[in-house]
């Protein structure tokens, strides 16, 4: 079946349901991106916090409402605190998400998101090259940056949704957005988006955020990068350059919500 595209009305749904709710969003991070996330998840209406401590993150994980594993700068201690964190949301019924940044480039994050497969993830965001790699089609991209396009790594974002019981978002110039069955494609954004540095990092936070809601968990995820997308091509429109698209972006999210 062609993918679906994106409803608006189910975007300005789970907009209003993030508002509403504010869910908790633990983000284990990397350290390029904290405050850049911690401000589009303020932007959307959620609550960001970033908790990496090896004791207090599974601590915090119970208590949050979404759990957030991005291995942008894995080291090998944190990469325990995030497995524990990991566990302990599960045990709490926590959904969590997972960024493979790089995966496939380097080892020891390839080998650790391969391991974390099995502790089933509510979603995984990546780019088309870490999607590749995650599912064991392809070596990776160009470190973080892709090297495949995002519809070229369909089929393995749906094979990797089938085989985990995930929602996979494969996300580039077109996202798509699958749990293995039916797929939702995503349209808008602007090239700006990648020459700042963390809205794909900013965007898996949202997508944390958006496994918390009630309701479909595939509207709910692609509806979190309709409005990345969405406020991407605002803030294009009203910005002379990386610099001020940061400041246009993050106010075209905010004003998403009080519309």
């Amino acid at each position: 079946m062609p993918p679906d595209l994106l409803n608006s009305v189910q975007l300005a749904h789970t907009s209003h349901l993030i508002r509403t709710r504010s869910p908790l969003v633990h983000c284990m991070t990397n350290d390029v991106v904290q405050t850049f996330t911690a401000n589009v998840l303020l932007a959307i209406g959620a609550s960001p916090a970033m908790v990496i401590d090896a004791v207090e993150a599974p601590q915090f994980a119970a208590l949050a409402d979404a759990l957030l594993i991005n291995v942008g700068t894995l080291t090998q201690s944190r990469a325990a605190a995030m497995r524990t964190a990991v566990e302990s949301a599960n045990a709490s019924h926590k959904p969590w998400t997972l960024d493979p940044v790089a995966v496939g480039a380097l080892m020891l994050r390839t080998e650790f998101c391969q391991q974390l497969l099995s502790l089933q993830p509510a979603a995984i965001r990546g780019n088309a090259s870490e999607i590749l790699a995650l599912a064991g089609m392809s070596r990776g991209g160009r470190g973080v940056d892709t090297t495949d396009t995002a519809a070229t790594a369909l089929p393995a974002a749906q094979a990797l949704a089938r085989q985990i019981s995930a929602v996979v978002a494969v996300t580039g110039e077109v996202d798509y957005v699958t749990d293995g069955r039916r797929t939702v494609r995503v349209t808008g954004g602007s090239s700006l988006m990648t020459k700042v540095v963390g809205t794909g990092c900013a965007l898996s936070a949202v997508v944390a955020a958006s496994c918390s809601l009630p309701g479909d968990r595939l509207d709910n995820v692609a509806a979190a990068c309709g409005l990345m997308k969405r406020a991407g091509g605002v803030a294009t429109e009203i910005s002379t350059g990386p610099g001020s698209f940061v400041a246009a972006f993050l106010d075209a999210l905010y004003a998403e919500g009080q519309a």
